[in-house]
C-alpha cells in the first residue's frame, strides 16, 4: 500500500488532505481513485490506513483506522558525513534513511575534495530532503530524518556535547588486529540513547581533525577488519546496530 508522509495541518479530525508532489504521484502516477486506500503518516509519529473519498484539486481522504507499528531505529543515530565526491552524499542519504539513520550532517573535512558555496547549499540540501522523504515512505518510516547545513570541525564539536555517545570511524582502527570489535561498544549503549557518528570523506579524517575529535570525547571504533568506502561505512554501521538492537531479542 502507498504511504505518504502528511504535514500536521492537513489532518483535520478525521479527513487528510494530500496536495502537491503527493497529489501527483497519487493521481497521476499510480492511478489512484476514490474507494482506494493509503497509508498516511503524520509528523507526531503515528500512521493511519486511509481511504480516499474525492479527488478535484487536492485528494480528500478519511481516516480508516490507525495502525500499530514500530519502524525506528531503538537509538537516535545521526551520521556526520564527509562531504564525498559526486553524488555519494545523495546515495548515503537514501541507504542510510532506509536503515534507520535519525539525521545527517554534511562535514566540510579537510580532505573533502567538494566544496559546497553558499549558492549552491540550498538547493542541495533541498534536493537530499526530497530524497529522505522518498526513502522514508519507502521504508515506512514514522518520523523524517533532517538534514543539516554543512557544518565545520568547531560546529561538529559543539554539536557532540548533545549526545549520549560519539564514535569516529577512523581507517587506522580497522588496521589494529587488537582493536575492540565493533559491538563490544554497543553495551554501553541503550535504546533511546542519542548517538553521532563520524565518518570522513574518501581520504579519511585529517590527522587533527582525530585530534580535535578525541579532544572531545569520541570513540575510534573499527568497522570489521577491512577498509570500507566512504559510502559504505555508515551503512555497515547502521545494519549491525540494527541487527543488535531489533533482531537478537
Amino acid at each position: 500500500m502507498q504511504y505518504y508522509f502528511v504535514k500536521s495541518n492537513q489532518w483535520i479530525h478525521d479527513t487528510v488532505t494530500i496536495t502537491g508532489d503527493d497529489y501527483h504521484h497519487i493521481v497521476n502516477v499510480m492511478r489512484k481513485k476514490v474507494g482506494d486506500y493509503v497509508i498516511c503518516s503524520h509528523p507526531e509519529g503515528f500512521q493511519a490506513r486511509c481511504k480516499i473519498i474525492d479527488i478535484t484539486d487536492c485528494v480528500k481522504l478519511s481516516v480508516v483506522d490507525t495502525l500499530e507499528s514500530d519502524t525506528e531505529l531503538p537509538v537516535d543515530v545521526t551520521i556526520v558525513q564527509g562531504l564525498p565526491k559526486g553524488d555519494k552524499l545523495e546515495w548515503i542519504v537514501q541507504k542510510a534513511t532506509e536503515l534507520g539513520a535519525r539525521s545527517f550532517v554534511p562535514f566540510n573535512a579537510v580532505r573533502s575534495v567538494v566544496k559546497w558555496d553558499n549558492k549552491k547549499q540550498a538547493k542541495k540540501i533541498q534536493r537530499l530532503e526530497k530524497i529522505i522523504k522518498e526513502a522514508s515512505e519507502q521504508s515506512h518510516r514514522q518520523r523524517l530524518p533532517e538534514i543539516h547545513a554543512v557544518q565545520s570541525l568547531k560546529d561538529i564539536v559543539e554539536l557532540s556535547k548533545g549526545y549520549d555517545h560519539l564514535f569516529m570511524a577512523y581507517e587506522e582502527t580497522a588496521r589494529e588486529l587488537v582493536s575492540k570489535k565493533l559491538y563490544s561498544h554497543f553495551g554501553a549503549v541503550s535504546k533511546g540513547d542519542r548517538l553521532l557518528v563520524v565518518i570522513g570523506p574518501e581520504g579519511g579524517l585529517d590527522e587533527r581533525e582525530v585530534t580535535t575529535f578525541y579532544e572531545a570525547g569520541f570513540i575510534p571504533v573499527r568497522l570489521g577488519p577491512r577498509i570500507l568506502r566512504t559510502e559504505t561505512a555508515p551503512l555497515y554501521l547502521l545494519s549491525a546496530l540494527s541487527y543488535h538492537f531489533e533482531e537478537t531479542e
